[in-house]
């Protein structure tokens, strides 16, 4: 089998013993396979009641950790995870699966392949359901939009980034769509100079608040979302959509 890279995966076997180092993924394993999902990392927080070992970091994964664990699969992603990691965990004859989800087409094929090819398990509900509400149309009320995920310095979701691609499919224009970067730092007089109609305030990476962060942007509309609804692939995929368009509706 080949993973979202094309690199080949031995797997003589469905995989028993899995570990993830992708929050979302490993949400959506804990909810379709929960007695496969063995290890996880400390960012992993869905579902609340998850007993799993864990192996530290996304970025900083604890690789003998992980070996102990004896997993047949480590399940990685190119942007949430490091190359370096992954080609030792190779070395060290784990075997593990890259996904890449830059937009909510990649994601759903991903997850599909993920389950039914690596996993050879049938595809989730859950699934069926995320692709037949992101199959709906988009409204057309055309709000243009930044999402900061940072402040101090502020960054922003720039071009070919899952959450972009989830914003454009709720008929939102990202102000910082057309960036070079994915995920732009940039000033905050810039911020409030891009005529903006709407400013939507996650609560991850950064925490915003009601205190912290609609402040920055005087007449404009700022709206706290969480930022799961936004960022995460997964079994919330099934749902975000409907919440995210009543936030943005206001």
């Amino acid at each position: 089998m080949k993973d979202d890279l094309g690199t080949a995966v031995e797997l003589p076997r469905a995989p028993r013993r899995v570990v993830s180092l992708v929050p979302s993924l490993t949400e959506a394993l804990a909810v379709t396979v929960p007695d496969r999902l063995v290890g996880a990392t400390d960012w992993c927080t869905h579902p609340a009641d998850l007993d799993v070992a864990r192996v530290r970091g996304t970025k900083n994964p604890d690789r003998a950790a992980i070996a102990a664990l004896a997993p047949d699969l480590v399940i990685a992603n190119r942007e949430e995870n490091r190359q370096l990691d992954v080609q030792r965990l190779r070395d060290a004859g784990v075997p593990v699966w890259v996904t890449v989800i830059e937009s909510l087409d990649e994601a759903l094929a991903s997850m599909r392949r993920l389950f039914t090819e690596a996993l050879g398990v049938g595809e989730p509900d859950w699934l069926r359901t995320a692709t037949a509400e992101w199959a709906r149309p988009a409204p057309e009320h055309a709000l243009r939009v930044a999402v900061p995920i940072w402040r101090d310095p502020w960054m922003v979701v720039g071009s070919r980034t899952f959450a972009g691609d989830v914003l454009a499919r709720l008929g939102l224009r990202n102000a910082f769509g057309d960036d070079e970067q994915r995920y732009p730092r940039v000033e905050l007089d810039d911020l409030r100079a891009r005529d903006l109609d709407l400013v939507l305030l996650p609560d991850e990476p950064y925490l915003f608040t009601g205190d912290d962060g609609p402040e920055a942007f005087p007449g404009v509309r700022s709206v706290l979302i969480p930022g799961r609804d936004l960022t995460w692939y997964g079994p919330s995929l099934a749902t975000a959509r409907d919440r995210l368009l009543a936030a943005t509706r206001g």
